[in-house]
């Protein structure tokens, strides 16, 4: 049986950095990917340079940004949940978990990728990633998927060790590239991939691993 991946995540672009090789990947080999994103982050900082967009188109760009993103790795599924940018941690968890619980439900996932909650720097990251866990908490250890979180925090390793799942995407650099130029409001990818070519030892070395943390529910 294929995988079927539900990624939770509260930004267009969280996505293109993290987890996009892997799920490049994973499509490559079978797997059906669903993407829950709550925001269309209206409150980022980059409006393009040169300037593509102005405080109020930036949600319009964005959401096809993220559309771009996501075709350019594979998949076409991607749920925009319409909450509001750098507020999700004041969303009343009931609701916020109630939105999360339908989509989990309707997709029944063999594998969730979200942000670790409480080292993912961010406090919209951080209050989804808690959302993800608390639905799944209230669903049988025998029946629940494995999540996989990605995480920033500089004490993460400390408290949580070493990442137990490392990904070679190196052969999928050219879908992650697309899917990190494709947030043109965001980044400047000429200042990442330098001449472009994913085949050079540097991009691969930059690039090449995608790290996760397994949420262990029983800690």
């Amino acid at each position: 049986m294929s995988e079927k991946i539900l990624v939770v995540l509260p930004h267009p672009d969280d996505e293109a950095f993290g987890l996009s090789g892997t799920l490049a990947k994973f499509i490559d080999e079978g797997a059906q990917v669903t993407y829950a994103c709550l925001t269309l982050g209206e409150m980022g900082r980059g409006l393009g340079n040169p300037l593509i967009a102005d405080r109020i188109s930036l949600p319009h760009y964005r959401k096809q940004e993220l559309i771009q993103a996501c075709n350019a790795i594979g998949f076409d599924d991607v749920r925009m949940l319409g909450f509001l940018d750098k507020t999700v941690e004041f969303e009343p968890k009931e609701y916020i978990d109630s939105v999360i619980r339908e989509i989990y439900n309707d997709v029944q996932p063999t594998l969730v990728l979200t942000f670790f909650p409480g080292f993912s720097v961010h406090p919209d990251h951080d209050a989804t990633g808690a959302s993800v866990i608390r639905v799944l908490e209230d669903i049988p250890a025998s029946e629940r998927p494995p999540v996989w979180c990605i995480a920033f925090a500089h004490d993460m390793y400390d408290m949580n060790g070493e990442p137990d799942i490392t990904v070679d995407v190196s052969s999928y650099l050219k879908q992650k590239k697309e899917a990190i130029a494709a947030h043109a409001t965001q980044f400047q990818i000429s200042e990442m991939f330098g001449n472009g070519d994913t085949e050079s030892p540097e991009v691969k070395s930059k690039f090449g691993k995608e790290h996760f943390w397994t949420y262990h529910f029983n800690k």
